[in-house]
């Protein structure tokens, strides 16, 4: 207040207002230098993102534990059956009158001890079932690893680019909120007009609300990187080598080392590849559990035999007359066909997806290589030029305000350009299985 009012002893009025003004828009030239803090920040590269991420994901740990169940079944599936003890001792003899007459000659007792023996290479097939499911829990822990590993690095490029463009418009918010309060005085002093007043209270009003809808779309990704990395309360601040960014070519590798490394690496296809595999296993399976099984047995009879002290040996077996597994061996076998062309479309996909995101990347890159490097310097020459034509009267508030605008606007799509083009390259990596581009 103090200098505002030794600027009206200095100068007439409307030179007080003019300088006034002037003055207040230099702040909209230079960057800001401090923003509202945000507490319990914190600083991580991907690298160090990538790794709290491996230690503390909640769903990658839960699902190591499924993978150990599986493992657990090829165990279960290496057991043989155990054996079968039967032991059968008489309670009462009505011609002796006498209860449990153990170790006696009148009494009776019988034992009996039965093995159950798989047939047509059951137990085999079963093992091999079983180290099926466990690649397959496996191949479900990896294809986890590969989508979230995803969602965190295109979100932590997203939620950087997001921020240096919430950084412009904290410094146009600020600087228009140090006019208007200069306004204010000037207007009730005479030296400006309302209107110019209102206007740039509605411009400023406009930018806090764009501004509003980026914090919120920001602190949306933060939401999803604090349950991603478990880091609770944390405003994340993420640290990018943007010259190492810009290095980056999609054209580093030709398609065919794409396609032949999402053939061998995308989970999804090597998921589907698994199920096919245990189709074809159950397959056999189930048409080996149309032989029957076969149990052999040995037992010993005191006296409830044909003559005292009856040994014997036998064997059973089921007859496989009405059931000989017809409908689950016809099943295994739709099951097997609908697998096998699973897998075709599937691999069919991975082609398609490997070219789409390698167009996507060759699209966005030749834009972002089209943008002059020294724009925002450029820029900044511009607006002091402007700032002296305004402080001339060559313009009017209005349309250097609007020549700010638009350099806001410039540079919020310059980032959203720069993040297009990493998470092009993100989206590479992801349907290839391998980061190609990894920074």
């Amino acid at each position: 207040m103090r200098k505002i009012r030794q600027l009206r002893q200095d100068m007439p009025l409307t030179t007080a207002g003019i300088a006034l003004a002037g003055l207040c828009i230099i702040l909209m030239i230079i960057p800001a230098k401090s923003y509202a803090s945000v507490p319990d920040t914190v600083s991580l590269t991907l690298q160090e993102a990538e790794k709290i991420f491996l230690q503390k994901n909640l769903l990658l740990l839960s699902q190591k534990y499924n993978v150990a169940a599986a493992e657990a079944q090829i165990l279960q599936a290496r057991l043989w059956n155990n054996p079968t003890f039967s032991f059968t001792q008489g309670v009462y003899n009505p011609e002796t009158g006498k209860y449990f007459q153990t170790g006696s000659t009148a009494g009776e007792e019988a034992i009996e001890l039965q093995q159950l023996f798989l047939l047509a290479g059951k137990r085999n097939k079963q093992i091999n079932m079983a180290k099926t499911n466990y690649r397959l829990a496996e191949d479900q822990l990896y294809d986890l690893l590969r989508t979230l590993k995803y969602t965190l690095r295109t979100d932590f490029y997203n939620i950087y680019f997001l921020q240096q463009s919430a950084k412009v418009y904290q410094q146009e918010i600020s600087s228009l909120q140090t006019v208007v309060a200069a306004f204010k005085i000037q207007s009730a002093n005479g030296n400006i007009a309302e209107t110019e007043v209102v206007r740039i209270q509605a411009q400023l009003y406009s930018l806090q609300n764009e501004y509003l809808g980026l914090q919120n779309q920001i602190n949306d990704l933060q939401h999803d990187m604090q349950i991603l990395l478990q880091i609770k309360s944390s405003y994340l601040l993420p640290q990018v080598d943007t010259q190492a960014l810009t290095a980056l070519n999609p054209l580093q590798y030709p398609v065919s080392a794409l396609l032949d490394s999402a053939y061998q690496n995308r989970t999804d296809l090597m998921l589907a590849r698994d199920n096919l595999m245990l189709s074809r296993q159950n397959y056999g399976y189930q048409k080996a559990l149309a032989v029957p099984d076969i149990t052999l047995g040995i037992g010993y009879d005191k006296n409830g035999s044909y003559v005292h002290n009856f040994n014997s040996a036998g064997i059973s077996f089921d007859i496989p007359v009405f059931n000989r597994n017809q409908g689950n061996i016809r099943s295994a076998k739709n099951m097997m066909d609908y697998n096998n062309l699973q897998t075709e479309s599937i691999r069919e996909t991975v082609t398609a997806d490997v070219s789409r995101a390698l167009q996507r990347a060759e699209d966005a890159n030749r834009l972002y290589r089209s943008v002059n490097p020294d724009f925002s310097l450029t820029f900044e020459r511009l607006a002091k030029q402007m700032l002296i034509n305004y402080k001339k009267r060559n313009i009017s508030l209005l349309e250097f305000l609007d020549f700010y605008d638009a350099y806001k606007n410039n540079v919020v799509q310059l980032n959203t350009v720069r993040y297009n083009r990493i998470s092009a390259l993100e989206e590479i990596n992801f349907v290839t299985g391998t980061n190609f581009f990894d920074q």
